[in-house]
């Protein structure tokens, strides 16, 4: 039934998020824009929004089609098709800890200046959702259930882009992932191997991996500088990455820097899903640099293609970054349909 606008004097619950002991140890408090606070309404009308497949044109896909809790919110394809079967160049980002992007600047090139403006974007590109907003606004607005679930979220049944936006934005914000292996060693819970111990030196060593630059170390445990760089994937630019969104040609080639969480989970890799394995990554640091004029400086031994690591250290380092993925989030029943 649709519930009438006027204020029942029915407030939604407030629902801060569930900071784990990791991320409060160690980083500053999540952002939460204060006109969208996280309520137990708002959240659980934004998850319902991101698996209903009504929010594409012809309601075969959802959010989720692209972004699917077994893939840490990702999918497992290079890059991911739409509602009529075409491919996007890029792949589909994983989603977590994203209330802890400080320069909120969302997608791989950092267009998207707020998570909830993200979400308005996959609804009407024409290779994905492949829908517009008004069309969308009116299969929720007569749809039996969402004018009162709207109302318990935001006191008004009238639906709106902005409102719906929102509601996907609370949702996407309490997907928190912060109990890999390794978080639990940082808190003293369990121990490393011996191997795992290894690839986290080699990790942190400058003169071997040196990943920390750009995906920080054990204190930032989000994993990622949340910046955007040329990580020597190509001499040339079919994909302008931030670039095409600054218009500085120095820009050019420069992608987010994602997380290095549940690595297990997000195969394939890199912003166009170029490498299918974890070793692929690993050998393109070691040995398959590409030289291009806005290579970032932090890319070591260009004229040798990399690192140059041996097998030994490609293992080692391979068994910490997987001691970084965590089965309870994919598993998690908060974030299944």
């Amino acid at each position: 039934m649709n519930c009438s606008d006027e204020d029942t004097g029915y407030e939604p619950t407030p629902q801060p998020l569930d900071i784990p002991q990791i991320f409060s140890d160690n980083i500053i408090a999540p952002v939460i824009p204060t006109d969208n606070p996280q309520t137990m309404e708002g959240v659980a009308l934004g998850k319902q929004l991101f698996f209903d497949r009504i929010l594409s044109a012809d309601g075969t896909q959802s959010c989720a089609s692209c972004h699917g809790p077994q893939s840490a919110f990702t999918d497992n394809t290079p890059t991911s098709a739409g509602i009529d079967g075409v491919f996007g160049t890029r792949n589909s980002m994983p989603l977590f800890n994203l209330a802890w992007n400080y320069g909120e600047r969302f997608t791989w090139d950092g267009k998207e200046l707020s998570l909830e403006r993200q979400a308005e974007e996959p609804v009407q590109n024409p290779i994905e959702l492949h829908s517009n907003w008004d069309d969308v606004v009116d299969r929720l607005q007569n749809h039996p259930e969402y004018p009162e679930l709207f109302q318990h979220a935001f006191n008004t049944s009238t639906i709106t882009k902005e409102l719906t936006t929102k509601a996907i934005a609370q949702f996407e914000r309490t997907l928190i992932s912060a109990n890999s292996k390794f978080d639990r060693y940082s808190l003293g819970q369990t121990s490393l191997t011996a191997q795992e111990l290894n690839g986290l030196d080699v990790f942190l060593r400058e003169d071997k991996g040196d990943c920390f630059h750009c995906h920080g170390n054990p204190n930032n445990p989000l994993w990622t500088d949340n910046d955007f760089h040329n990580n020597g994937l190509d001499t040339t630019f079919d994909d302008l990455g931030l670039g095409a969104v600054s218009g500085d040609p120095n820009d050019n080639g420069k992608f987010r820097t994602p997380s290095l969480r549940n690595l297990a989970f997000t195969a394939p890799y890199m912003h166009d899903g170029r490498f299918a394995t974890l070793d692929e990554v690993i050998n393109h640091y070691s040995e398959g640099l590409q030289d291009s004029p806005t290579i970032d400086p932090l890319m070591k031994q260009l004229d040798q293609g990399g690192v140059q690591l041996t097998t030994q250290e490609k293992a080692d380092l391979k068994a910490f970054l997987l001691s970084l993925s965590d089965p309870s989030f994919i598993n998690n029943p908060e974030f299944q349909n």
